[in-house]
């Protein structure tokens, strides 16, 4: 399940995808538009900053703006930066892999049934782009 600042991040990205021109977007108009705490919102952008996916700028005609174009931004990159995995199981997760306690993979159903579930999911987070789900 998608965590409240991933929805929230996947808003704010939506939104300034949205913005043909991509200018610099004030946090406070991605807030009071969005409906994202102001707080919040100053993390999750901050988070993309660092990561390489916003950029902003200081200022009169400040805030923030795409370093790398939404059509370039898959939706498995925002998930792992904002929520981490995303496997169900640590055992199956291709970033953050940690071996199940008590269990042998070689052995275990559950494991081989997650590993189709995640390649799946990756199959399609994958391939869909921030440009994809905004209303262009």
């Amino acid at each position: 399940m998608l965590s409240k600042k991933a929805q929230y991040a996947f808003k704010a990205l939506m939104y300034m995808a949205e913005k043909k021109d991509n200018q610099p977007v004030l946090i406070a108009e991605i807030s009071k538009k969005k409906k994202i705490p102001l707080k919040f919102l100053e993390n999750i952008l901050l988070e993309l900053k660092k990561a390489g996916v916003l950029d902003s700028k200081k200022g009169k005609g400040g805030g923030y703006f795409f370093k790398v174009s939404p059509k370039e931004i898959s939706m498995a990159k925002i998930m792992r930066l904002i929520d981490g995995p995303i496997a169900m199981l640590p055992c199956v997760s291709l970033y953050f892999y940690e071996r199940c306690k008590n269990c042998d993979e070689k052995q275990c159903g559950l494991h081989d049934m997650m590993i189709n579930v995640r390649d799946a999911t990756l199959k399609i987070l994958e391939k869909k782009t921030v440009a994809d789900i905004s209303k262009h």
